[in-house]
């Protein structure tokens, strides 16, 4: 038993040890930056790159994150399906109510609230991963202009929305306004800066440019990814919100 309880010890200082190495040596202060129209106009060339008034025409979105979290997404109604492992729910991203579900059955009270709730942040998380570039002039949002080494840079505060508000992005971009990388300062991160990548750009229905790789710590893999102008046409012809 004290052999044990030493072996434990010392894997847990080091990785103490690993983890204050990391936050010393990685870990960047946000960024200093200004506010105004030309970081504004940094904003509206990044959203001409990824043809931003194609995606808000767009009405339907499906795409799978890596973690196996499956979307289907009806943005003019606001509402969205999630599956993932045995569940099924189908929420309203206004409020976060709706209809959850495990092996075909409906869950209620508790059960339904939990599983509602982990929607909520599955969506909330992924489809900001899928969809980040088109949300700089969200509500709550700030911008600012950053100068780096690389070019200017765009660094996007946001006061509220989603599950984590108060959270940072400084956006990379190449010459035309793509994102090619950004830079985290985030709640569930305690490394500030952490950095992954905009890759694996693709076009789809109407021209809406989405990325579909972001390489970091762990790489970020988004697949299946389809757009519509309407939700049945990603459900076999079926609106799965008709009972909603």
């Amino acid at each position: 038993m004290i052999k044990l309880a030493k072996k434990i010890a010392f894997i847990l200082t080091l990785a103490l040890l690993l983890g204050l190495m990391l936050f010393f040596f990685f870990d960047k202060p946000l960024p200093e930056g200004e506010e105004g129209p030309a970081a504004d106009q940094l904003a509206d060339k990044m959203l001409r790159a990824v043809n931003y008034q194609a995606w808000e025409s767009t009405v339907a979105a499906q795409w799978t994150f890596f973690r196996g979290h499956n979307f289907l997404w009806d943005k003019k109604r606001n509402l969205v399906r999630v599956l993932w492992d045995d569940f099924q729910v189908l929420l309203r991203t206004t409020d976060q109510s709706g209809k959850a579900f495990k092996n075909g059955k409906e869950l209620s009270g508790d059960e339904a609230s939990e599983a509602l709730k982990t929607a909520w942040e599955y969506f909330a998380n992924d489809s900001f991963w899928l969809a980040a570039p088109f949300k700089v002039y969200d509500p709550g949002t700030s911008r600012k202009l950053v100068k780096t080494d690389r070019g200017d840079a765009l660094l996007v505060s946001y006061a509220s929305g989603g599950v984590t508000p108060g959270d940072s992005y400084l956006w990379i971009l190449d010459d035309d306004g793509t994102p090619q990388a950004w830079q985290l300062w985030v709640r569930i991160i305690p490394v500030g800066g952490m950095e992954f990548s905009w890759e694996g750009w693709e076009t789809y229905e109407n021209g809406v440019k989405l990325s579909n790789l972001h390489d970091g710590i762990m790489d970020i893999k988004i697949s299946d990814i389809k757009l519509a102008m309407e939700v049945s046409d990603l459900n076999d012809g079926i609106d799965p919100f008709q009972n909603m």
